[in-house]
């Protein structure tokens, strides 16, 4: 069997920057177990499959099959491994229609073209406080001694939002070195599966960014994801409370890094815009 393959950096416009995803093309289903083996030799965050189901082709079809593979375990939603499976419809199949659909575990996810971006309908997912008390532990192992400002938690996608101190700078949080094995040692319970550090950010500053953000999910297999989509449908609905603004542009300052256009819409789901590039191409021979 021969599987077309791709690398895509996700929300970036630079080679080597933002999130690298791998993205297979599938005619038909395969065996989970193939999924998982094929996600772990790329190693990368995420490894996404685009099944081609009852569409003619990857070029004319408009709806699609979507599922994400870290390099452990399949998850519910990605942002970054979306992004990048539209680009490849868009950018190298050329896909004719204006706006493709992918049919996951989170249900349809539309995808569009816009100038230079790649905009993507997705559900909004908005944390609640938590009892800093119950996860003290954790907390430390995440974030050491720096302040904190707010502590949510987002039981749809079991993510922990961990927002520190406004008296921070971002360099504090640019040289976080949380250790996986601590995450892991001090949250077992399985209520939590990532951890967002976030703070605000300085809009008044070019370019202008809300907010900042780092994702940490060894409980994926992923120490740090370098940009993170899904972490956005968190941030989005915190932050947009926050700052009473509907319209906001997001930066992930991992070290390859990563921007976001973030959009409320009325009808309480979330625009999340971003660029792609893709690196390679090649064929899986299995």
């Amino acid at each position: 069997m021969e599987i077309p393959i791709f690398t895509v950096d996700a929300f970036t416009n630079l080679p080597f920057k933002g999130n690298p995803a791998a993205v297979c093309l599938t005619e038909h289903e395969l065996q989970d177990d193939l999924y998982q083996s094929i996600a772990a030799e790329m190693n990368l965050s995420e490894t996404a499959f685009i099944t081609r189901q009852n569409s003619k082709d990857f070029s004319s079809g408009a709806k699609f099959g979507l599922r994400w593979f870290t390099p452990t375990t399949e998850v519910a939603l990605c942002g970054h491994a979306t992004l990048a499976s539209a680009a490849v419809l868009f950018y190298i199949k050329k896909n004719i229609n204006p706006v493709v659909v992918f049919e996951t575990m989170s249900g349809d996810l539309y995808v569009r073209q816009h100038e230079e971006s790649l905009i993507m309908d997705f559900p909004l997912n908005k944390p609640k406080p938590q009892d800093q008390h119950e996860i003290k532990d954790l907390l430390k192992a995440a974030v050491g001694d720096l302040p904190i400002q707010d502590v949510c938690y987002c039981p749809t996608t079991k993510k922990l939002m961990i927002r520190l101190a406004d008296t921070c700078d971002r360099s504090v949080l640019t040289s976080l070195r949380p250790e996986p094995e601590a995450l892991l040692k001090n949250e077992s319970t399985g209520k939590i599966k990532g951890v967002i550090v976030t703070m605000k950010g300085a809009p008044t500053a070019q370019p202008g960014y809300d907010f900042y953000s780092r994702y940490f999910a060894p409980w994926f297999g992923i120490p740090e994801d370098p940009v993170c989509g899904s972490a956005h449908t968190v941030l989005a609905g915190y932050w947009s409370e926050k700052l009473n603004k509907k319209k906001m542009l997001a930066y992930q300052c991992s070290s390859r890094g990563g921007e976001l256009e973030l959009e409320l819409r009325d009808d309480g789901r979330l625009n999340i815009s971003g660029r792609a590039q893709i690196i390679l191409q090649g064929t899986l021979k299995i």
